[in-house]
């Protein structure tokens, strides 16, 4: 991926991957900081009411999982996005194990995910873990299904991008969403 240094909140899509390191992770993260914050705002607005974990550092923390990768090779915006949705559904599985432990009171109450993607209250509340099991399961069945729920649910996609970061048409990402939330509630109300 190149950035044009003189479109500073825009990428440049290239046909090459582009190897990224230390200094240009830095630079990226500056141009892209308030979209990141936007994603991780609406991510966290699907967490319960009184989640510890705030905006800022959700997108501090996806930063410093990157930015410590020795390489970091990107093939565009939307490839971007979604590897900084991966680390921060990494950050919210790794804050929801923590909390669940027993010696830190138990668990959340499930929320099936259909209608966790349906709700955008700042109230809900979802089970990230189990969530994240589900999504595993469903990464050995479909990969493809998984990585579109991962991209839309957590990177914050809209059908476009995660047609585009997956080089696939709009409608196989609408069909596909469709069928992952369709068997991940199967699999989350069981």
């Amino acid at each position: 991926m190149i950035y044009a240094p003189d479109e500073p909140a825009r990428f440049t899509e290239v046909s090459e991957t582009a190897e990224i390191d230390g200094g240009s992770i830095d630079q990226l993260f500056t141009l892209v900081y308030d979209e990141l914050r936007r994603n991780a705002r609406r991510r966290l607005r699907r967490e319960r009411a009184n989640h510890t974990l705030q905006t800022t550092a959700l997108v501090h923390e996806a930063y410093i999982k990157l930015a410590g990768q020795k390489r970091l090779i990107l093939k565009n915006r939307g490839h971007f996005f979604a590897i900084a949705g991966e680390a921060m559904r990494r950050i919210l599985v790794d804050h929801a194990r923590t909390r669940h432990r027993g010696k830190r009171g138990g668990r959340d109450e499930n929320l099936p995910l259909k209608e966790a993607l349906c709700r955008t209250a700042e109230t809900m509340d979802i089970d990230i873990v189990a969530l994240d099991e589900a999504l595993t399961r469903l990464a050995a069945i479909d990969e493809l299904e998984e990585k579109i729920v991962e991209l839309r649910f957590f990177a914050g996609l809209s059908l476009e991008e995660t047609a585009a970061a997956l080089r696939i048409s709009k409608a196989t990402v609408s069909r596909e969403w469709t069928l992952a939330k369709a068997w991940l509630h199967r699999e989350l109300t069981r």
